[in-house]
């Protein structure tokens, strides 16, 4: 009787699944003839394709109005966008057509990618600007980003969303789907294990113009595409050997496989192995990549300032760690040599810490460190050192880093707040700015743009609207763009003395808490912010790397002071007003003439644009790049001191007495080995402020002033010169660790 029952109930289910079969097979067949319907041939072919790539699990679930509704979108993008109406064929169907990426669940994402994106594309010429432009904005416009606490790594876009967090594999499935939304080919690419097996990654590709082209999900670069930090790691692919190639999704089988991390067994999304269009003929470098996480809690790292120390003490090299929405893979890569014994050092709320010594080896890779196993670097005996004891070289760095450390510590909470804010307010002048950031951070720390607003005498409205168009005038490769609203409203609003006081405060708080490297810092201004550049640029040329001056009028300033600062000067040459292009063309006549007087300074750029009136038309854009290729110089063997109506009373290494600076003050100091030379107005009490970046400190020094006879110094490394220039400016980069006071 049992046996009568089970036998009923197994050939009902087979009756049911087979019943099912048929359906299914006529729901497929079904969105076959809609699509030729509604499409003609091209929408038959598209569906044949479509269904005959699909995997089984598709083929058995999925509705012809869920297909139908897919295939009438891509056929709408493809239609409505000129770079999609210019894709082949069998492109378009393989990586434009296809309703999902990967294994992940089967979302009717189209619609609302549709949506969403179309805005963010609309202007753009080409693909691939399309392409950067989805990059930037979209995760944006869906507030959905990198974050290792997701639930899985291959969530649907509609998973993702919800969750706000999302994998390199999430991110990645939300671009290409929102690429192929508006009719870009795209597709996911990824490698199971990097060769220095620091774990996995996963990408994007995108089609234009006959090539594919690659770019990071969610790391937009402004140096466009093919350039991401995986970059010089994807080179080092290895074709021959699985686990360490590069594959790209395909719809259509390929004759193997993409390789899940997350599902090994499941051999059924189709791949191509695209190796050889990253891999690199030269051997790997010798490096570390390195990662900071909290205590024992590996999905919590932290972004902070670094140092690579070795085992004398010696810093080697200044980075930063990441964290954030940025990829658990994308981190600093430092330099080592295999067989030396290193330690790290980061700022940890406002502390040193250090780390166990380790030894590097040979090729590249990783080392994460916990918070929980570092040491306070404060503890070392060099850090402890007395106000007056004799410092090594090594001792003196040491001490500049910890010194540097407690004071940021001790101010966090108020500069945090003020970058927060973005306003500061110092002797009843309140400073606001809005900011952009580009490209990625490089190893030693961003650079920094201040770019200063035209307007003038003129009302607030006016000035605040100049304000807004100067954030978008410019765009480095990488770094934080930063547009500054000037404190008053009046003629020479940048020419002020309360300008130098706010942005010294704006460069210490943006080196201190948001990883800006000191000396890749970079001043521009247009017009009004032009006559900016040529008064604020001499004054504080040892605190930039380079300026650039666009249609703005000198009034009274001089250049003397930019012996050691590259200058640009860009103009039209019909800008007449208050005789702006006479000016500016006998300026760029003065600094070649003093550039060829003294060929070790006034390094410069002039452009005089030939039929341009007042606005350039961003021709001046050109500086940028140029800019950018410069750092700052902290210990240079020549310098040219003259005091404008705004004094100062530290240039460079040298400093004057409390109350001695004065307007027209002039002093030219320069060294020869071990020779300082220092003419012009030197008061009694002028100090020299030495690094062994200037010369041997260890090495008694020889001054001679106005001719006189010379005088032999024996320079002392102190914590306590250390702490004093730290406290008149919070700037370790150029803090001396000795000094000598002329008597």
């Amino acid at each position: 009787m049992h046996h009568n029952a089970a036998m009923k109930r197994l050939t009902l289910i087979l009756m049911i699944s087979a019943a099912t079969a048929v359906a299914q097979e006529d729901s497929l067949s079904h969105f076959i003839h809609l699509a030729k319907s509604r499409h003609g041939g091209f929408g038959e072919r598209a569906a044949k394709f479509l269904v005959a790539h699909m995997p089984q699990k598709d083929r058995e679930s999925l509705s012809s109005a869920f297909l139908i509704e897919n295939l009438d979108l891509a056929v709408k993008a493809r239609e409505s966008f000129p770079w999609a109406k210019k894709v082949p064929e069998a492109i378009f169907f393989n990586d434009v057509l296809p309703y999902a990426v990967f294994d992940e669940p089967r979302d009717p994402w189209r619609a609302d990618f549709l949506k969403k994106a179309t805005p963010i594309v609309e202007g753009a010429k080409t693909a691939s600007e399309a392409a950067q432009r989805l990059n930037q904005s979209f995760f944006k416009v869906i507030q959905t980003h990198y974050h290792p606490g997701r639930k899985r790594a291959n969530q649907s876009p509609r998973e993702s969303i919800e969750q706000r967090k999302a994998s390199c594999t999430g991110l990645s499935i939300i671009l290409v789907d929102a690429c192929r939304a508006v009719g870009i080919p795209a597709r996911a690419v990824g490698i199971p294990l990097w060769p220095d097996k620091r774990g996995n990654h996963m990408w994007v590709e995108i089609h234009d113009q006959g090539q594919w082209h690659y770019t990071g999900a969610d790391e937009y670069n402004a140096g466009g595409l093919n350039h991401a930090w995986f970059s010089k790691a994807a080179s080092m692919a290895d074709a021959d050997n699985p686990l360490h190639s590069i594959y790209a999704t395909s719809w259509q089988a390929q004759g193997t496989h993409f390789p899940l991390v997350w599902a090994n067994e499941n051999p059924q999304v189709g791949a191509v192995n695209v190796t050889s269009r990253y891999a690199a003929a030269s051997a790997p470098a010798n490096q570390i990549g390195v990662r900071l996480f909290a205590n024992s809690d590996r999905g919590s790292r932290i972004a902070t300032r670094s140092w690579l120390i070795a085992t004398d003490g010696q810093v080697l090299q200044t980075f930063n760690t990441k964290a954030g929405t940025s990829d658990l893979n994308d981190m600093p890569q430092v330099p080592v040599t295999p067989g030396q014994t290193y330690r790290l050092r980061f700022m940890v709320d406002g502390r040193l810490m250090e780390s166990p010594p380790f030894t590097a080896e040979q090729g590249t890779s990783t080392i994460d460190m916990l918070t929980g196993n570092l040491v306070n670097a404060a503890d070392a005996p060099a850090c402890d050192a007395a106000d007056d004891a004799a410092l090594t070289r090594q001792q003196a760095a040491a001490v500049i880093q910890t010194t540097y450390g407690k004071l940021v510590a001790a101010e966090t909470d108020a500069r945090g707040k003020e970058l927060e804010q973005k306003s500061i307010t110092l002797g009843g002048h309140r400073m606001r700015w809005q900011e952009k950031t580009f490209g990625e951070a490089p190893a030693g720390g961003r650079s920094l743009w201040i770019s200063m607003h035209g307007g003038g005498q003129a009302p607030e409205k006016i000035n605040t609207q100049q304000w807004h168009n100067q954030i978008n005038l410019y765009q480095p490769k990488e770094g934080i763009y930063l547009a500054p609203r000037a404190p008053t409203d009046t003629w020479n609003m940048w020419h002020l003395d309360h300008i130098d006081l706010l942005f010294s405060r704006l460069i210490e708080n943006m080196v201190a808490l948001r990883g800006v490297n000191p000396d890749k810092v970079y001043l521009m201004g247009y017009s009004a912010g032009g006559d900016g550049v040529w008064q604020v640029a001499p004054r504080m040329a040892d605190r930039f790397a380079a300026a650039s001056m666009m249609a703005g009028h000198p009034n009274e300033a001089k250049m003397l002071g930019l012996r050691n600062l590259p200058f640009g000067i860009f103009c039209g040459s019909e800008d007449s007003g208050v005789k702006r292009n006479k000016v500016c063309a006998e300026r760029m006549q003065q600094i070649e003439e003093m550039h060829k007087a003294d060929p070790g300074g006034y390094i410069h750029m002039t452009r005089l644009y030939e039929g341009m009136g007042h606005w350039m038309m961003l021709k001046d854009a050109e500086s940028v790049p140029w800019m950018a290729g410069y750092t700052r110089n902290n210990w240079p063997d020549k310098i040219v001191w003259h005091q404008d109506d705004v004094t100062h009373d530290r240039f460079y290494w040298l400093e004057l007495p409390d109350g001695t600076a004065r307007e027209g003050r002039q002093i030219v100091a320069t060294l020869d080995g071990d020779a300082i030379t220092l003419k012009g107005e030197v008061p009694p009490g002028m100090r020299l402020l030495l690094h062994d970046d200037l010369l041997d400190l260890d090495k008694p020094v020889q001054v001679t002033v106005n001719d006189g006879k010379a005088r032999s110094y024996q320079p002392k490394r102190s914590a306590k010169t250390i702490r004093d220039c730290l406290e008149k400016r919070l700037d370790p980069a150029s803090a001396a660790s000795a000094c000598i006071t002329l008597d």
